[in-house]
């Protein structure tokens, strides 16, 4: 397999009318993750690679693992897994202490995969972590957020090569990117920008809008939320309970998104013509 990071090249055959033709395709790496809580597996997810610190790192703060970049002591990988694949969080004293309910419910949990963040919750009654509604109060113009999509798709460089990724994209009010992350799972994309910033200790973003490359599921929202992120956009649909979510922790919520035209579904103000 010859591997540039996010992507691998196969051998695939291509009919275009009755033209058959063997060629070499770029296509997207999975591999699973597993996220460890000092030496303890918390998670897998099946990612892809790179960025890996920055996955983990925002994986704890959205599943409520860490509140804050102080919690965290190092986020590293694992120098004794056999096959890689593998990274440690260590959590400061005081946040290790203070977090151990937490970490124990998320350990019975918690089992992910690339299509669904969710998948491996218990019990619908527990998916909603308890979320601090963002304080952003800050305005952004219809023509602001109209460029957003054109500029994170400029940039999706292994997208670009392959066809079968995700993105999330971090933009200030002003619509200058920050930090944009690709992978096969949409959620994992956005724990690599929300890791991006809780590593530099930047949390929580305000003001910060989140573009999403699909659709605006329940989770993104939640995600969005836990970062202090009061802006979440997509090029496609949102959800009914991404919708509801929003309107619970008054987050910004625009679907739809293209040059000319949007959806808001909820908002309070933040958006203006």
């Amino acid at each position: 397999m010859e591997r540039d990071g996010s992507f691998a090249r196969r051998t695939v055959v291509r009919y275009e009318g009755a033209r058959r033709d063997e060629a070499d395709d770029a296509v997207v790496v999975e591999e699973p993750l597993e996220i460890r809580i000092g030496d303890d597996p918390i998670a897998v997810t099946m990612r892809t690679p790179g960025h890996d610190a920055e996955l983990a790192a925002g994986f704890c703060l959205t599943e409520g693992i860490v509140a804050e970049p102080d919690d965290l002591e190092a986020v590293e990988p694992c120098g004794e897994a056999l096959h890689g694949n593998v990274i440690s969080v260590r959590l400061a004293g005081p946040a290790s202490a203070r977090r151990a309910e937490r970490i124990e419910r998320a350990r019975r949990e918690l089992y992910l995969s690339s299509s669904c963040g969710l998948c491996g919750k218990q019990s619908i009654d527990r998916i909603e972590q308890a979320v601090t509604p963002p304080a952003g109060r800050f305005q952004v113009s219809t023509a602001v957020l109209a460029r957003l999509p054109d500029a994170m798709s400029a940039r999706q460089a292994a997208f670009a090569a392959t066809g079968g990724l995700h993105a999330a994209a971090l933009f200030t009010a002003a619509g200058d990117l920050v930090v944009l992350r690709e992978d096969v799972g949409r959620h994992n994309a956005v724990d690599k920008v929300i890791g991006h910033r809780l590593l530099l200790g930047d949390i929580p973003f305000d003001p910060g809008i989140l573009l999403v490359s699909g659709r605006v599921s329940f989770e993104i929202v939640q995600k969005a939320a836990a970062a202090g992120i009061a802006v979440v956009c997509a090029v496609s649909a949102p959800s009914t309970l991404a919708i509801d979510l929003a309107q619970r922790v008054d987050l910004t919520l625009v679907g739809f998104l293209r040059p000319g035209r949007m959806n808001v579904y909820h908002d309070r103000g933040r958006v203006v013509a």
